[in-house]
Protein backbone atom coordinates (compact mmCIF):
# COMPACT_ATOMS: atom_id res chain seq x y z
CA UNK A 1 0.00 0.00 0.00
CA UNK A 2 2.90 2.32 -0.22
CA UNK A 3 2.27 3.41 -3.59
CA UNK A 4 -1.17 5.73 -1.82
CA UNK A 5 1.50 7.94 -1.45
CA UNK A 6 3.26 8.48 -4.16
CA UNK A 7 3.65 12.11 -5.65
CA UNK A 8 1.97 11.13 -8.85
CA UNK A 9 -1.25 13.78 -9.05
CA UNK A 10 -3.73 10.65 -10.15
CA UNK A 11 -2.26 8.81 -7.03
CA UNK A 12 -4.55 11.06 -4.80
CA UNK A 13 -7.36 11.21 -7.43
CA UNK A 14 -10.81 10.02 -6.02
CA UNK A 15 -11.41 7.60 -7.95
CA UNK A 16 -8.16 5.83 -7.20
CA UNK A 17 -8.83 6.44 -3.61
CA UNK A 18 -12.09 4.58 -4.04
CA UNK A 19 -10.36 1.58 -5.82
CA UNK A 20 -7.93 1.36 -3.13
CA UNK A 21 -10.92 1.05 -0.72
CA UNK A 22 -12.33 -1.59 -2.32
CA UNK A 23 -9.00 -3.47 -2.97
CA UNK A 24 -8.88 -3.36 1.08
CA UNK A 25 -12.07 -4.80 1.72
CA UNK A 26 -10.91 -8.04 0.02
CA UNK A 27 -7.70 -8.17 2.26
CA UNK A 28 -9.38 -6.85 5.74
CA UNK A 29 -6.32 -4.94 6.65
CA UNK A 30 -6.46 -2.33 9.60
CA UNK A 31 -3.09 -0.78 8.61
CA UNK A 32 -4.26 0.19 5.41
CA UNK A 33 -7.78 1.10 5.65
CA UNK A 34 -6.24 3.50 8.29
CA UNK A 35 -3.54 5.13 5.58
CA UNK A 36 -6.24 5.56 2.84
CA UNK A 37 -8.27 7.17 5.42
CA UNK A 38 -5.32 9.64 5.61
CA UNK A 39 -5.24 10.52 2.42
CA UNK A 40 -8.36 11.52 2.23
CA UNK A 41 -8.31 13.82 4.85
CA UNK A 42 -5.14 15.25 3.31
CA UNK A 43 -7.05 15.87 -0.02
CA UNK A 44 -9.91 17.32 1.68
CA UNK A 45 -12.35 14.12 -0.33
CA UNK A 46 -14.16 13.15 3.34
CA UNK A 47 -17.07 15.00 2.10
CA UNK A 48 -17.39 12.89 -0.67
CA UNK A 49 -20.15 10.82 -0.20
CA UNK A 50 -18.93 7.56 -2.12
CA UNK A 51 -15.71 7.90 -0.22
CA UNK A 52 -17.15 8.08 2.99
CA UNK A 53 -19.38 5.66 2.70
CA UNK A 54 -16.92 3.33 1.27
CA UNK A 55 -14.87 4.31 4.51
CA UNK A 56 -17.40 3.35 6.71
CA UNK A 57 -18.08 0.25 5.37
CA UNK A 58 -14.37 -0.46 5.67
CA UNK A 59 -13.59 -0.29 8.68
CA UNK A 60 -16.82 -2.57 9.54
CA UNK A 61 -15.38 -5.22 7.45
CA UNK A 62 -11.72 -4.73 9.30
CA UNK A 63 -13.34 -6.13 12.28
CA UNK A 64 -13.68 -2.26 13.39
CA UNK A 65 -17.09 -1.43 13.54
CA UNK A 66 -15.89 1.34 16.75
CA UNK A 67 -14.46 2.89 13.95
CA UNK A 68 -17.32 3.24 11.69
CA UNK A 69 -19.67 4.81 14.31
CA UNK A 70 -16.64 7.29 15.33
CA UNK A 71 -16.69 8.32 11.50
CA UNK A 72 -19.99 8.66 11.34
CA UNK A 73 -20.41 10.45 14.40
CA UNK A 74 -17.71 13.29 13.56
CA UNK A 75 -19.13 13.52 9.80
CA UNK A 76 -20.38 16.69 8.54
CA UNK A 77 -23.97 16.60 8.63
CA UNK A 78 -24.28 16.83 5.05
CA UNK A 79 -21.94 13.62 4.53
CA UNK A 80 -24.65 11.89 6.36
CA UNK A 81 -26.81 10.95 3.01
CA UNK A 82 -29.26 7.98 3.49
CA UNK A 83 -26.97 5.47 1.85
CA UNK A 84 -24.69 6.37 4.81
CA UNK A 85 -27.32 6.06 7.12
CA UNK A 86 -27.96 2.81 5.72
CA UNK A 87 -24.41 1.29 5.55
CA UNK A 88 -24.56 2.22 9.61
CA UNK A 89 -27.71 0.64 10.48
CA UNK A 90 -26.61 -2.48 8.49
CA UNK A 91 -23.45 -2.51 10.06
CA UNK A 92 -25.43 -2.30 13.58
CA UNK A 93 -28.33 -5.02 12.60
CA UNK A 94 -25.42 -7.53 12.09
CA UNK A 95 -22.88 -7.04 14.88
CA UNK A 96 -25.82 -7.79 16.21
CA UNK A 97 -26.91 -4.37 17.99
CA UNK A 98 -30.61 -4.26 17.12
CA UNK A 99 -31.48 -1.92 19.27
CA UNK A 100 -28.83 0.64 18.60
CA UNK A 101 -29.74 0.09 14.98
CA UNK A 102 -33.13 0.99 15.73
CA UNK A 103 -31.98 3.94 17.42
CA UNK A 104 -30.10 5.05 14.56
CA UNK A 105 -32.95 4.23 12.29
CA UNK A 106 -35.10 7.19 14.33
CA UNK A 107 -32.47 9.46 14.50
CA UNK A 108 -31.97 9.52 10.44
CA UNK A 109 -36.01 10.30 10.34
CA UNK A 110 -35.61 13.09 12.84
CA UNK A 111 -32.33 14.51 10.39
CA UNK A 112 -35.14 14.95 7.95
CA UNK A 113 -32.94 11.91 6.03
CA UNK A 114 -36.04 9.67 4.22
CA UNK A 115 -35.28 5.89 4.34
CA UNK A 116 -35.35 4.34 0.87
CA UNK A 117 -36.15 0.21 0.38
CA UNK A 118 -32.22 -0.36 0.87
CA UNK A 119 -32.83 1.28 4.41
CA UNK A 120 -35.73 -0.87 5.71
CA UNK A 121 -34.07 -3.95 4.05
CA UNK A 122 -30.98 -3.09 6.50
CA UNK A 123 -33.13 -2.19 9.64
CA UNK A 124 -35.96 -5.48 9.34
CA UNK A 125 -33.13 -7.48 10.49
CA UNK A 126 -32.52 -5.73 13.79
CA UNK A 127 -36.39 -5.79 14.41
CA UNK A 128 -36.21 -9.52 13.93
CA UNK A 129 -33.20 -9.55 16.50
CA UNK A 130 -35.27 -7.79 18.81
CA UNK A 131 -37.87 -10.73 19.04
CA UNK A 132 -40.42 -8.29 20.09
CA UNK A 133 -43.72 -8.11 17.17
CA UNK A 134 -44.68 -4.59 18.06
CA UNK A 135 -41.51 -3.56 16.68
CA UNK A 136 -41.50 -5.29 13.27
CA UNK A 137 -45.23 -4.42 13.15
CA UNK A 138 -44.28 -0.36 13.18
CA UNK A 139 -41.84 -0.64 11.05
CA UNK A 140 -44.44 -2.16 8.40
CA UNK A 141 -46.23 0.36 8.47
CA UNK A 142 -44.01 2.87 7.93
CA UNK A 143 -43.25 0.37 4.70
CA UNK A 144 -46.79 0.64 3.33
CA UNK A 145 -46.54 4.55 3.81
CA UNK A 146 -43.48 4.88 1.75
CA UNK A 147 -44.90 2.36 -0.69
CA UNK A 148 -41.91 -0.03 -0.49
CA UNK A 149 -44.28 -3.15 0.13
CA UNK A 150 -44.12 -4.64 -2.95
CA UNK A 151 -40.54 -4.53 -3.35
CA UNK A 152 -39.02 -8.38 -3.19
CA UNK A 153 -36.34 -7.60 -0.87
CA UNK A 154 -38.52 -5.55 1.82
CA UNK A 155 -40.95 -7.83 1.53
CA UNK A 156 -38.41 -11.08 1.88
CA UNK A 157 -37.01 -9.53 4.99
CA UNK A 158 -40.21 -8.92 6.34
CA UNK A 159 -41.33 -12.44 5.83
CA UNK A 160 -37.98 -13.10 7.45
CA UNK A 161 -38.79 -10.17 10.42
CA UNK A 162 -42.16 -11.91 11.21
CA UNK A 163 -40.71 -15.90 11.30
CA UNK A 164 -38.00 -14.29 13.30
CA UNK A 165 -40.46 -12.86 15.82
CA UNK A 166 -42.70 -16.29 15.57
CA UNK A 167 -45.43 -14.90 13.66
CA UNK A 168 -45.54 -17.18 11.31
CA UNK A 169 -49.38 -16.23 10.48
CA UNK A 170 -48.36 -12.81 9.65
CA UNK A 171 -44.95 -14.29 7.25
CA UNK A 172 -47.31 -16.13 5.46
CA UNK A 173 -49.86 -12.76 4.76
CA UNK A 174 -46.88 -10.93 3.45
CA UNK A 175 -45.11 -13.71 1.23
CA UNK A 176 -48.57 -14.54 -0.24
CA UNK A 177 -49.17 -10.62 -1.34
CA UNK A 178 -45.58 -10.37 -2.88
CA UNK A 179 -46.27 -9.20 -6.47
CA UNK A 180 -42.82 -10.72 -7.57
CA UNK A 181 -40.79 -13.87 -5.57
CA UNK A 182 -37.51 -14.77 -5.82
CA UNK A 183 -35.12 -17.60 -4.56
CA UNK A 184 -34.57 -15.12 -1.24
CA UNK A 185 -38.18 -14.85 -0.45
CA UNK A 186 -39.48 -18.33 -0.87
CA UNK A 187 -36.31 -19.71 1.08
CA UNK A 188 -37.39 -16.75 3.97
CA UNK A 189 -40.54 -18.68 4.35
CA UNK A 190 -38.77 -21.89 4.34
CA UNK A 191 -36.85 -21.23 6.96
CA UNK A 192 -39.32 -19.27 8.64
CA UNK A 193 -41.50 -22.22 8.87
CA UNK A 194 -38.20 -24.72 10.31
CA UNK A 195 -37.76 -22.19 12.93
CA UNK A 196 -41.09 -22.35 13.94
CA UNK A 197 -41.21 -26.17 14.11
CA UNK A 198 -44.14 -26.02 10.96
CA UNK A 199 -41.37 -29.13 8.97
CA UNK A 200 -44.09 -30.53 7.09
CA UNK A 201 -44.96 -26.40 5.69
CA UNK A 202 -41.81 -26.16 5.21
CA UNK A 203 -41.53 -30.11 2.81
CA UNK A 204 -44.29 -28.65 1.23
CA UNK A 205 -42.79 -25.21 0.31
CA UNK A 206 -39.62 -26.93 -1.01
CA UNK A 207 -42.05 -28.78 -3.47
CA UNK A 208 -43.77 -25.79 -4.58
CA UNK A 209 -40.70 -23.52 -5.36
CA UNK A 210 -39.34 -26.55 -7.43
CA UNK A 211 -42.30 -26.20 -9.33
CA UNK A 212 -41.00 -22.62 -10.34
CA UNK A 213 -39.80 -21.95 -14.12
CA UNK A 214 -37.97 -19.02 -13.30
CA UNK A 215 -35.72 -20.02 -10.32
CA UNK A 216 -34.07 -23.26 -8.46
CA UNK A 217 -33.87 -24.46 -4.45
CA UNK A 218 -30.62 -23.33 -3.85
CA UNK A 219 -27.81 -24.49 -0.45
CA UNK A 220 -29.89 -22.81 1.65
CA UNK A 221 -33.15 -24.19 0.58
CA UNK A 222 -31.86 -27.63 0.48
CA UNK A 223 -30.14 -27.38 3.47
CA UNK A 224 -33.37 -25.99 5.44
CA UNK A 225 -35.72 -28.69 4.18
CA UNK A 226 -33.07 -31.51 4.77
CA UNK A 227 -32.77 -30.68 8.60
CA UNK A 228 -37.03 -30.23 8.54
CA UNK A 229 -36.68 -33.99 7.13
CA UNK A 230 -34.77 -35.07 10.03
CA UNK A 231 -36.77 -33.00 12.96
CA UNK A 232 -39.69 -34.95 12.13
CA UNK A 233 -37.75 -38.45 10.47
CA UNK A 234 -39.39 -37.90 7.06
CA UNK A 235 -35.84 -40.48 5.55
CA UNK A 236 -37.84 -40.93 1.97
CA UNK A 237 -38.30 -37.63 1.57
CA UNK A 238 -34.54 -36.93 2.94
CA UNK A 239 -33.37 -39.27 0.47
CA UNK A 240 -35.47 -37.84 -2.48
CA UNK A 241 -33.74 -34.19 -1.88
CA UNK A 242 -30.31 -36.29 -1.10
CA UNK A 243 -31.02 -37.59 -5.27
CA UNK A 244 -32.09 -34.36 -6.75
CA UNK A 245 -29.22 -32.04 -5.34
CA UNK A 246 -26.33 -34.98 -6.38
CA UNK A 247 -28.13 -34.50 -9.93
CA UNK A 248 -27.57 -30.56 -9.60
CA UNK A 249 -24.05 -30.72 -8.37
CA UNK A 250 -24.20 -29.54 -5.20
CA UNK A 251 -22.73 -32.43 -3.06
CA UNK A 252 -19.61 -30.93 -3.45
CA UNK A 253 -20.92 -27.57 -1.19
CA UNK A 254 -19.83 -28.35 2.57
CA UNK A 255 -22.86 -26.62 3.42
CA UNK A 256 -25.28 -29.16 2.08
CA UNK A 257 -23.09 -31.97 2.89
CA UNK A 258 -23.37 -31.20 6.82
CA UNK A 259 -27.21 -30.91 6.56
CA UNK A 260 -27.36 -34.18 4.77
CA UNK A 261 -25.25 -35.91 7.75
CA UNK A 262 -27.44 -34.48 10.03
CA UNK A 263 -30.05 -35.29 8.63
CA UNK A 264 -29.26 -39.19 7.96
CA UNK A 265 -27.64 -38.92 12.14
CA UNK A 266 -31.42 -37.81 13.21
CA UNK A 267 -32.91 -40.88 11.37
CA UNK A 268 -31.28 -42.87 12.61
CA UNK A 269 -29.00 -44.23 10.45
CA UNK A 270 -25.79 -43.41 11.37
CA UNK A 271 -23.62 -45.23 9.04
CA UNK A 272 -24.79 -43.41 5.98
CA UNK A 273 -23.93 -39.96 7.48
CA UNK A 274 -20.29 -41.63 8.73
CA UNK A 275 -19.64 -42.84 5.24
CA UNK A 276 -20.36 -38.93 4.11
CA UNK A 277 -18.47 -37.75 6.78
CA UNK A 278 -15.32 -39.81 5.62
CA UNK A 279 -15.65 -39.40 1.95
CA UNK A 280 -15.23 -35.33 3.09
CA UNK A 281 -11.39 -36.04 3.44
CA UNK A 282 -9.54 -34.60 6.46
CA UNK A 283 -8.63 -31.47 4.72
CA UNK A 284 -12.17 -30.70 3.90
CA UNK A 285 -13.71 -31.03 7.18
CA UNK A 286 -14.51 -27.89 8.63
CA UNK A 287 -15.27 -27.19 12.08
CA UNK A 288 -18.88 -27.81 11.39
CA UNK A 289 -18.46 -31.08 9.76
CA UNK A 290 -16.81 -32.15 12.95
CA UNK A 291 -19.38 -31.28 14.83
CA UNK A 292 -21.94 -32.86 13.09
CA UNK A 293 -20.44 -35.78 13.36
CA UNK A 294 -20.44 -35.82 17.06
CA UNK A 295 -23.70 -35.00 17.52
CA UNK A 296 -24.41 -37.88 15.17
CA UNK A 297 -22.84 -39.88 17.99
CA UNK A 298 -24.80 -38.38 20.38
CA UNK A 299 -28.11 -38.89 18.85
CA UNK A 300 -27.27 -42.17 18.31
CA UNK A 301 -26.30 -42.72 21.72
CA UNK A 302 -22.29 -43.31 20.67
CA UNK A 303 -21.12 -40.94 23.89
CA UNK A 304 -17.78 -42.32 24.42
CA UNK A 305 -17.07 -41.78 20.22
CA UNK A 306 -18.37 -38.76 20.87
CA UNK A 307 -16.38 -37.43 23.20
CA UNK A 308 -13.26 -38.65 21.21
CA UNK A 309 -14.01 -36.52 18.21
CA UNK A 310 -13.12 -33.46 19.34
CA UNK A 311 -9.76 -34.42 20.66
CA UNK A 312 -9.35 -36.40 17.18
CA UNK A 313 -10.17 -32.70 16.30
CA UNK A 314 -8.07 -31.03 17.53
CA UNK A 315 -5.02 -33.42 16.66
CA UNK A 316 -6.79 -32.91 12.94
CA UNK A 317 -5.41 -29.06 13.37
CA UNK A 318 -9.23 -27.99 13.84
CA UNK A 319 -10.31 -25.96 16.74
CA UNK A 320 -12.90 -26.70 18.30
CA UNK A 321 -15.87 -24.13 18.86
CA UNK A 322 -18.86 -23.74 21.10
CA UNK A 323 -20.90 -26.29 19.63
CA UNK A 324 -17.50 -28.71 19.67
CA UNK A 325 -17.44 -28.39 23.91
CA UNK A 326 -21.03 -28.29 24.19
CA UNK A 327 -21.57 -31.62 22.09
CA UNK A 328 -18.66 -33.27 24.12
CA UNK A 329 -19.80 -32.10 27.97
CA UNK A 330 -23.21 -33.18 26.98
CA UNK A 331 -21.82 -36.74 25.98
CA UNK A 332 -19.75 -36.85 29.21
CA UNK A 333 -22.90 -35.96 31.25
CA UNK A 334 -24.37 -38.83 29.51
CA UNK A 335 -21.64 -41.39 30.17
CA UNK A 336 -21.79 -39.61 34.00
CA UNK A 337 -17.80 -39.47 33.30
CA UNK A 338 -16.78 -36.34 35.08
CA UNK A 339 -12.77 -37.40 34.60
CA UNK A 340 -13.80 -36.78 31.03
CA UNK A 341 -16.27 -33.28 31.66
CA UNK A 342 -13.41 -31.92 33.97
CA UNK A 343 -10.85 -32.51 31.19
CA UNK A 344 -12.75 -30.82 28.58
CA UNK A 345 -13.96 -27.70 31.13
CA UNK A 346 -9.77 -27.39 31.37
CA UNK A 347 -9.99 -27.38 26.97
CA UNK A 348 -12.55 -24.30 27.52
CA UNK A 349 -10.39 -22.01 29.56
CA UNK A 350 -7.52 -22.73 28.08
CA UNK A 351 -9.08 -21.76 24.48
CA UNK A 352 -10.95 -19.21 26.08
CA UNK A 353 -14.15 -19.86 26.67
CA UNK A 354 -14.77 -19.42 30.38
CA UNK A 355 -16.97 -16.66 29.93
CA UNK A 356 -18.92 -18.62 27.14
CA UNK A 357 -22.79 -18.94 28.43
CA UNK A 358 -23.57 -21.57 25.73
CA UNK A 359 -20.38 -23.61 27.16
CA UNK A 360 -21.52 -22.60 30.71
CA UNK A 361 -24.45 -24.22 30.58
CA UNK A 362 -23.28 -27.12 29.22
CA UNK A 363 -20.80 -27.20 32.51
CA UNK A 364 -23.41 -26.72 34.73
CA UNK A 365 -25.38 -29.95 32.99
CA UNK A 366 -22.53 -31.77 33.21
CA UNK A 367 -21.21 -31.27 36.61
CA UNK A 368 -24.92 -32.24 38.23
CA UNK A 369 -25.14 -35.38 35.94
CA UNK A 370 -22.15 -36.45 37.22
CA UNK A 371 -23.18 -35.89 40.78
CA UNK A 372 -21.16 -32.77 41.58
CA UNK A 373 -24.26 -30.22 42.26
CA UNK A 374 -21.27 -27.83 44.39
CA UNK A 375 -19.15 -27.53 40.64
CA UNK A 376 -22.63 -26.99 38.80
CA UNK A 377 -23.55 -24.15 41.37
CA UNK A 378 -19.68 -23.01 41.07
CA UNK A 379 -19.84 -22.69 37.45
CA UNK A 380 -22.98 -20.88 37.61
CA UNK A 381 -21.61 -18.01 40.04
CA UNK A 382 -18.50 -17.64 38.20
CA UNK A 383 -20.60 -16.47 34.98
CA UNK A 384 -20.53 -12.75 34.62
CA UNK A 385 -24.34 -12.22 33.06
CA UNK A 386 -26.26 -15.37 33.03
CA UNK A 387 -29.02 -15.57 30.60
CA UNK A 388 -31.81 -17.97 31.01
CA UNK A 389 -30.55 -20.86 29.27
CA UNK A 390 -27.90 -21.19 32.28
CA UNK A 391 -30.18 -20.09 35.08
CA UNK A 392 -32.41 -23.08 33.72
CA UNK A 393 -29.25 -25.37 33.49
CA UNK A 394 -28.93 -24.55 37.12
CA UNK A 395 -32.81 -25.00 38.18
CA UNK A 396 -32.62 -28.10 36.29
CA UNK A 397 -29.88 -29.32 38.09
CA UNK A 398 -31.24 -28.67 41.40
CA UNK A 399 -34.82 -30.38 40.74
CA UNK A 400 -32.18 -33.29 39.22
CA UNK A 401 -30.74 -33.42 42.91
CA UNK A 402 -34.30 -33.51 44.39
CA UNK A 403 -33.36 -29.57 46.09
CA UNK A 404 -37.17 -28.38 45.41
CA UNK A 405 -37.00 -25.54 47.74
CA UNK A 406 -33.62 -24.36 45.97
CA UNK A 407 -35.54 -24.45 42.28
CA UNK A 408 -38.20 -22.18 43.34
CA UNK A 409 -35.69 -19.63 44.97
CA UNK A 410 -33.79 -19.38 42.09
CA UNK A 411 -36.57 -19.45 39.56
CA UNK A 412 -37.92 -16.40 41.69
CA UNK A 413 -34.55 -14.50 41.80
CA UNK A 414 -34.83 -15.26 37.97
CA UNK A 415 -37.82 -13.19 37.39
CA UNK A 416 -36.80 -10.79 40.01
CA UNK A 417 -33.38 -10.74 37.63
CA UNK A 418 -36.37 -9.56 35.08
CA UNK A 419 -35.27 -12.57 32.33
CA UNK A 420 -37.96 -14.48 30.95
CA UNK A 421 -38.66 -17.92 31.61
CA UNK A 422 -38.84 -20.78 28.96
CA UNK A 423 -40.42 -23.64 27.79
CA UNK A 424 -37.98 -26.22 29.88
CA UNK A 425 -37.70 -24.17 32.90
CA UNK A 426 -41.57 -24.13 34.01
CA UNK A 427 -41.17 -28.20 33.13
CA UNK A 428 -38.41 -28.03 36.60
CA UNK A 429 -40.36 -25.57 38.31
CA UNK A 430 -43.96 -27.57 38.51
CA UNK A 431 -41.92 -30.56 38.68
CA UNK A 432 -39.90 -29.28 41.88
CA UNK A 433 -43.53 -28.10 43.23
CA UNK A 434 -45.12 -31.52 42.80
CA UNK A 435 -42.08 -33.31 44.33
CA UNK A 436 -42.05 -30.38 47.66
CA UNK A 437 -46.01 -30.58 47.96
CA UNK A 438 -46.53 -26.84 46.71
CA UNK A 439 -50.11 -27.91 45.13
CA UNK A 440 -51.24 -24.30 45.26
CA UNK A 441 -47.97 -22.59 44.07
CA UNK A 442 -47.44 -25.30 41.27
CA UNK A 443 -51.13 -24.36 40.10
CA UNK A 444 -49.91 -20.52 40.10
CA UNK A 445 -46.94 -21.47 38.42
CA UNK A 446 -49.08 -23.26 35.79
CA UNK A 447 -51.51 -20.39 34.82
CA UNK A 448 -48.67 -17.83 34.50
CA UNK A 449 -47.41 -19.44 31.62
CA UNK A 450 -49.79 -18.41 29.30
CA UNK A 451 -51.33 -15.34 30.75
CA UNK A 452 -47.99 -13.43 31.99
CA UNK A 453 -45.05 -14.92 30.24
CA UNK A 454 -46.80 -16.07 27.06
CA UNK A 455 -46.25 -19.55 26.69
CA UNK A 456 -48.55 -22.15 25.73
CA UNK A 457 -48.55 -25.63 27.87
CA UNK A 458 -46.94 -28.48 26.08
CA UNK A 459 -47.40 -32.31 27.50
CA UNK A 460 -44.72 -32.05 29.71
CA UNK A 461 -46.32 -29.65 31.99
CA UNK A 462 -49.78 -31.45 31.83
CA UNK A 463 -48.07 -34.21 32.91
CA UNK A 464 -45.89 -32.54 36.02
CA UNK A 465 -49.54 -30.87 36.73
CA UNK A 466 -51.13 -34.32 37.09
CA UNK A 467 -48.33 -35.27 39.02
CA UNK A 468 -48.25 -32.73 41.18
CA UNK A 469 -52.06 -33.57 42.06
CA UNK A 470 -51.62 -37.25 42.02
CA UNK A 471 -48.67 -37.03 44.50
CA UNK A 472 -51.19 -34.76 46.56
CA UNK A 473 -53.72 -37.26 46.69
CA UNK A 474 -56.01 -35.86 44.81
CA UNK A 475 -57.00 -37.89 42.45
CA UNK A 476 -60.26 -37.03 40.78
CA UNK A 477 -59.22 -33.23 40.35
CA UNK A 478 -56.00 -35.33 38.37
CA UNK A 479 -58.27 -37.08 36.03
CA UNK A 480 -60.76 -33.90 35.53
CA UNK A 481 -57.42 -31.99 34.72
CA UNK A 482 -56.65 -34.39 31.94
CA UNK A 483 -60.36 -34.38 30.89
CA UNK A 484 -59.72 -30.16 30.25
CA UNK A 485 -56.29 -30.29 28.90
CA UNK A 486 -56.99 -28.87 24.90
CA UNK A 487 -54.45 -31.24 23.42
CA UNK A 488 -54.70 -35.25 23.46
CA UNK A 489 -52.84 -36.21 26.32
CA UNK A 490 -49.44 -38.76 25.54
CA UNK A 491 -48.45 -41.16 27.49
CA UNK A 492 -46.56 -39.51 29.97
CA UNK A 493 -49.84 -37.34 31.07
CA UNK A 494 -51.46 -40.62 31.86
CA UNK A 495 -48.50 -42.55 32.94
CA UNK A 496 -48.50 -40.07 35.95
CA UNK A 497 -52.00 -40.49 36.72
CA UNK A 498 -51.17 -44.41 36.63
CA UNK A 499 -48.77 -44.04 39.30
CA UNK A 500 -50.41 -41.40 41.53
CA UNK A 501 -53.31 -44.26 41.21
CA UNK A 502 -50.68 -47.10 42.49
CA UNK A 503 -49.46 -44.74 45.24
CA UNK A 504 -52.93 -44.38 46.62
CA UNK A 505 -54.59 -48.06 45.54
CA UNK A 506 -57.25 -46.53 43.45
CA UNK A 507 -57.50 -49.44 41.42
CA UNK A 508 -60.84 -48.73 39.34
CA UNK A 509 -59.13 -45.60 38.05
CA UNK A 510 -55.84 -47.33 37.74
CA UNK A 511 -57.19 -50.02 35.46
CA UNK A 512 -59.24 -47.42 33.10
CA UNK A 513 -55.75 -45.28 32.70
CA UNK A 514 -53.17 -48.35 32.33
CA UNK A 515 -55.97 -49.71 29.65
CA UNK A 516 -55.51 -46.43 27.85
CA UNK A 517 -51.69 -46.53 28.11
CA UNK A 518 -51.95 -50.23 26.55
CA UNK A 519 -53.09 -48.71 22.79
CA UNK A 520 -50.51 -45.69 23.63
CA UNK A 521 -47.46 -47.42 24.47
CA UNK A 522 -48.35 -51.81 23.82
CA UNK A 523 -44.49 -51.97 23.93
CA UNK A 524 -43.74 -50.25 27.77
CA UNK A 525 -43.32 -52.97 30.34
CA UNK A 526 -43.77 -50.95 33.47
CA UNK A 527 -47.14 -50.11 32.37
CA UNK A 528 -48.18 -53.55 33.09
CA UNK A 529 -46.31 -54.48 36.20
CA UNK A 530 -47.64 -51.48 37.65
CA UNK A 531 -51.14 -52.90 37.04
CA UNK A 532 -50.05 -56.07 38.04
CA UNK A 533 -48.80 -55.13 41.77
CA UNK A 534 -52.06 -53.22 41.93
CA UNK A 535 -53.93 -56.53 41.66
CA UNK A 536 -51.37 -58.35 43.75
CA UNK A 537 -52.14 -55.93 46.22
CA UNK A 538 -55.79 -56.45 46.42
CA UNK A 539 -55.40 -60.01 46.17
CA UNK A 540 -57.05 -60.42 42.56
CA UNK A 541 -54.58 -63.19 41.43
CA UNK A 542 -56.44 -63.96 38.28
CA UNK A 543 -56.20 -60.51 36.89
CA UNK A 544 -52.68 -60.56 37.77
CA UNK A 545 -52.15 -63.53 35.38
CA UNK A 546 -54.47 -61.91 32.41
CA UNK A 547 -51.99 -58.94 32.55
CA UNK A 548 -49.38 -61.58 32.47
CA UNK A 549 -51.07 -62.70 29.72
CA UNK A 550 -51.57 -59.54 27.59
CA UNK A 551 -48.01 -59.04 27.62
CA UNK A 552 -47.36 -62.38 26.46
CA UNK A 553 -49.98 -61.18 23.75
CA UNK A 554 -48.03 -58.11 22.84
CA UNK A 555 -44.65 -59.37 22.84
CA UNK A 556 -43.71 -57.10 25.75
CA UNK A 557 -40.90 -58.15 28.18
CA UNK A 558 -39.78 -57.20 31.72
CA UNK A 559 -36.69 -55.65 31.63
CA UNK A 560 -33.91 -56.78 33.61
CA UNK A 561 -31.30 -54.38 35.28
CA UNK A 562 -27.73 -54.47 33.42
Amino acid sequence: MSHIYSQDSHRHKPTHLNYLLNATAQTKCLRHATQIHSQIITNSFISLPFLFNNLLTLYSKCGRPSLSLLLFSTAHQLTRTVVSWTSLISLLSHLPAPFQALSCFNQMRTAGVYPNHFTFSAVLPACASTSILVHGQQMHCLISKHGYEGYVFVGSALVDMYAKCHDMGLAEKVFVALPERNIVSWNSMIVGCLLNSFHVKALFLFREVRREDLFSPNQVSFSTVLSASANIGALEFGKQVHGVFVKQGLLTLSYVKNSLMDMYFKCGLFDEGALLFNSLGIENRDVIAWNVMSMGCVYNENFEEACNYLWVMKRAGISPDEASYSTALHASAHLTALDQGTLIHNQTIKSGFSTNTCIASSLITMYAKCGSLDDACRVFEEIDNPNVVCWTALIAACQQHGNGNDVIKLFEKMLADGLKPHYITFVCVISACSHTGRVEEGHAYFNSMEKVHGIIPGHEHYACMVDLLGRSGQLDEARKFIAQTPIKPKASVWGALLGACAKYGNLEMGSEVAGRLFELEPDNPGNYILLANMYAHKGKLREVDHVRRLMGINRVRKRTRM
